[in-house]
């Protein structure tokens, strides 16, 4: 079975909203920090540098389980607090990948999500089809969905 992606995300004070709990849409750009650390940089360092030439987003689907406070108990001088999100992808199709994502507070678990992804060609403003190296990246986070 294939390992999950983690990645280690800052909490920016501005994430905030007037509760004092990090922001239901900032959730989304913290699930785009993991999913761009994966894709952009896991790939290139995998070989596979054409992400970065265009993906886009299909649909995302979001599930808030418990509100995720800045926490200035958990941050140092040297650095704000942290979540922890993992990430694999549960289907890999010709023109489209979906990722799953979890999202921790510590221990506890905050969050869950899904997007559906397409690679892209920007220049001609169209959707493209997986390549053979892409999809062989992706199958090292590939956990069936049910499966994680």
């Amino acid at each position: 079975m294939a390992d999950r992606f983690v990645y280690h995300c800052t909490l920016r004070w501005s994430d905030l909203d007037a509760y004092g709990h990090i922001n239901n849409s900032r959730f989304l750009t913290l699930y785009e920090e993991a999913r761009v650390a994966l894709m952009f940089a896991g790939g290139r360092a995998w070989g596979v540098g054409s992400f970065v030439d265009g993906v886009v987003i299909r649909r995302h689907e979001v599930d808030y389980l418990r509100p995720v406070d800045y926490a200035l108990g958990r941050a140092t001088a040297e650095a704000a607090p942290t979540v922890r999100i993992e990430l694999w992808v549960s289907e890999i199709r010709a023109a489209s990948v979906t990722v799953d994502y979890e999202m921790y507070d510590g221990d506890v678990l905050v969050s869950r999500a899904r997007s559906v992804l397409v690679p892209f060609d920007l220049s001609r403003q169209l959707p493209r089809r997986l390549s053979a190296e892409e999809r062989a990246f992706l199958h090292t986070y590939a956990i069936p969905e049910g499966s994680a």
